[in-house]
């Protein structure tokens, strides 16, 4: 394989960071492997989304704005990918392990022939064979698959896994040539969105958790809560709080969680393993509240504060609340 490229997932020119990470990883990963950079934006608002990504270090952002890609399910997608992939020559193609996806990955790997790696967290390049890191088994190992005698290779990979950092000296902007005419039969024909008033995990910029140290499920509603709402936040949880079911696995983070990047990270009652410091080692800044001063998150918190987080955090949200009125 010698070119990457990073599929730009977005609703209506709206998109994720990961979008962004997998554009900066894709430029990485080229300059290892000798070949170059590209992400493809299909339907409404491609354009407006491609030109935001001209501010990262690709070679060639690929845009089409056909309806037909937001008309259909999946095949307007999957065919402009797969002739994009075939035009660009031996590749991987980088896709966020999300819900959407991970349907789009699967699909293409199976019309491309290629080799699927899943919930990819890193990568090792030798020469122009590239393996996917990846936890495996709730997280019990952590494997490294090579793509082997294969043109071209598919991974999605972790929301956060990777920094986003723009760059570059602008990429170029190329349309698509539309897919050969085809009787597209699955329709979407209405489209429905849960209302959430919750600020995502991964997109949050202020992330508090709590962990076993809070002794049960009350705490994370009358205590983390306000304070995450405070900071214009979104409230996390440790393995363990999750395990004892005191919160939702949706909220893990860590090796088996979700990975999340925020500016201000708060962790309260978290002993910090190492499982646990997977999922938000990128944090800004790290913040721990914990009666026990040697706990294993004191080594990679930037601010450790020692004492009854039942004490400590009513008074920094009201510190924090007063401080904006």
């Amino acid at each position: 394989m010698r070119h990457v490229i990073a599929f730009a997932e977005h609703r209506k020119g709206q998109t994720r960071k990961v979008t962004y990470e997998l554009a900066t990883q894709a430029h990485e990963l080229a300059q290892k492997l000798g070949g170059t950079a590209h992400a493809i934006v299909l339907g409404e608002g491609a354009g407006a989304l491609a030109e935001s990504l001209t501010k990262y270090p690709l070679d060639v952002v690929h845009v089409a704005e056909d309806p037909d890609v937001d008309a259909y399910l999946l095949d307007p997608t999957i065919d402009y990918l797969e002739g994009a992939a075939r035009a660009i020559g031996s590749s991987i193609v980088l896709v966020p392990n999300t819900m959407y996806g991970r349907d789009v990955a699967s699909r293409l790997a199976a019309r491309l022939g290629a080799g699927l790696n899943a919930d990819v967290t890193g990568f090792a390049i030798d020469g122009e064979r590239v393996a996917c890191i990846a936890p495996k088994l709730g997280g019990v190992t952590i494997t490294t698959c090579a793509f082997e005698d294969c043109e071209y290779g598919v991974a999605t990979v972790r929301p956060n896994a990777f920094a986003a950092q723009p760059g570059g000296a602008g990429a170029r902007l190329e349309t698509l040539a539309k897919p050969d005419a085809k009787p597209y039969r699955m329709r979407i024909v209405n489209e429905v969105e849960e209302a959430s008033s919750e600020l995502g995990l991964e997109e949050a910029p202020v992330v508090v958790s709590g962990g076993r140290g809070l002794g049960g499920a009350e705490p994370f509603t009358t205590l983390l809560k306000p304070l995450a709402d405070a900071l214009g936040g979104a409230i996390g949880a440790s393995r363990a709080a999750a395990d004892a079911g005191w919160v939702p696995y949706s909220l893990q983070i860590g090796q088996t969680g979700k990975t999340v990047s925020p500016k201000l990270y708060i962790a309260v009652g978290i002993s910090g393993a190492i499982q646990h410091k997977v999922g938000m080692r990128s944090a800004g800044t790290i913040v721990a509240i914990n009666k026990d001063g040697t706990a294993p998150i004191s080594e990679f918190s930037d601010l450790l504060v020692v004492g009854d987080a039942f004490q400590i955090v009513p008074a920094l949200t009201k510190l924090i609340n007063d401080s904006k009125a």
